[in-house]
């Protein structure tokens, strides 16, 4: 976000992602590479654990996934957003309504 709160284009399509790179843009900005298994948004629902909305969390749902930068208000927060229109990345506020928050630097635990 800029001085004035808008928001900013930070990038477009990385080069490898596919078209609907969002999953691909979260993976690149978490770990620093492309996670093939993760270009699919709703795989960040299965491959990590459920948490509390922080920095550095993903915010995912089926068709689209974005990082928690800053909590702004209520559900809204400041994000790093791949794919967030137009075929751009953008760091804007949004809100984290109807979205599933994930902890991508824990490991799921299947429980028996």
């Amino acid at each position: 976000m800029d001085a004035n709160g808008n928001s900013v284009v930070v990038g477009g399509r990385p080069s490898g992602c596919p078209t609907r790179f969002c999953g691909c843009e979260a993976s690149l900005y978490v770990f620093g590479e492309i996670r093939k298994d993760l270009n699919l948004a709703s795989n960040w629902i299965r491959k990590f654990p459920r948490t509390q909305p922080a920095a550095g969390m993903v915010a995912a749902r089926s068709g689209h996934v974005f990082v928690l930068m800053s909590h702004v208000e209520g559900n809204q927060w400041l994000v790093h957003d791949g794919n967030s229109g137009g075929g751009k990345t953008r760091r804007h506020v949004r809100s984290i309504a109807g979205y599933v928050v994930v902890d991508p630097h824990a490991t799921r635990v299947a429980s028996r």
